[in-house]
């Protein structure tokens, strides 16, 4: 998985190990397995919510959608063509393989290995997030997580915005003893904050494990807190409950996130890699429908309205013709 790595995770800033008997590890609520859904122009994710996980516990998060890891061969890349959103941030988060985006607000640009797209939908934005050119005639490793952030009520209507979160401005940082390598897309980890500038208050890493070792990071009391598998085996909590691939932890209150990555991991993988992400719960009414996420069902036709009549951006005349890659 190359995502971004560092030969030596020891020369990197360490987040301190929460002390013991003055803070107290989150116990695991639960544990839940993805399913697997067909998403765009027919690719496959797995999707622990909204389903298995409601949005009232997954709070302040809406959607997490996991593709690959897959090799492409030539011509079998795929792609979402252009579709609107309204109310939310989306977060297109990739690890291997490269995407492109283009949106009606003049955001765009390619997203390669290790790199983040955060787009904040507000008001309304229509976008598309296909295979580049050379990712499609030629085919190779993919590997991507998208994340849906909701927004409050006050902040539905923000206008729309772009953030390219590059490798090179990732904070990396290691755990206490050097074993799990963490990269830290927003929010704070201990005294460490992340380049991401997000709306609703949250904080997101993927952290590669190595096999035997132990991550413990402070975690804000107020925020949720989950776990997503990406790959590997391990064990999360301070009850150690087993987890694997595709599998969502759901953290109950506490100071403290641990994950253990297992002695020997199989399927190929020499590490636990898992996304650590929480935010500060909203806790508002939520409407959706497909791609629109408001606060009540006549928002929700509105959005809808203004979609048809294309309030919510308009298609640039030079991308109206169907294609498979950007």
């Amino acid at each position: 998985m190359p995502a971004i790595t560092v030969e030596n995770p020891l020369v990197l800033p360490r987040v301190p190990r929460p002390g013991p008997g003055r803070t107290t590890d989150r116990p695991v609520r639960q544990v839940v397995a993805s399913v697997q859904h067909t998403e765009g122009g027919g690719f496959q994710v797995a999707r622990p919510f909204p389903g298995p996980l409601s949005l009232a516990e997954s709070d302040p998060f809406l959607l997490l959608d996991h593709v690959g890891p897959l090799v492409n061969g030539p011509e079998e890349a795929r792609g979402a063509p252009w579709h609107p959103h309204r109310g939310f941030e989306t977060v297109s988060y990739v690890l291997d393989g490269e995407i492109s985006h283009h949106d009606t607000n003049g955001g765009g640009g390619v997203i390669g290995e290790g790199e983040t797209q955060w787009m904040t939908a507000g008001a309304g934005i229509l976008h598309d997030e296909l295979p580049t050119e050379r990712a499609y005639r030629h085919g190779g490793p993919f590997h991507a997580v998208q994340l849906w952030v909701n927004l409050p009520r006050s902040l539905k209507f923000a206008p729309a915005r772009y953030q390219a979160i590059t490798r090179d401005n990732l904070t990396l940082l290691s755990s206490h003893d050097g074993g799990a390598l963490m990269r830290l897309v927003a929010g704070d980890l201990g005294s460490y904050q992340g380049p991401g500038v997000t709306h609703t208050p949250i904080s997101y890493v993927h952290a590669t494990i190595a096999p035997g070792a132990q991550l413990s990071v402070p975690w804000s009391p107020d925020f949720s807190a989950f776990a997503y598998v990406l790959t590997g085996q391990g064990a999360a909590g301070p009850t150690e409950r087993l987890i694997r691939d595709d599998d969502l932890v759901v953290f109950g209150p506490g100071d403290n996130v641990v994950v253990r990555a297992a002695e020997q991991i199989s399927g190929g993988w020499a590490a636990l890699d898992v996304l650590l992400f929480g935010g500060l719960p909203i806790r508002e009414p939520i409407a959706h429908y497909g791609p629109f996420v408001m606060n009540t069902r006549e928002e929700i036709g509105q959005a809808v309205d203004d979609y048809h009549a294309g309030r919510l951006g308009v298609i640039p005349a030079d991308q109206l013709t169907p294609r498979n890659y950007s």
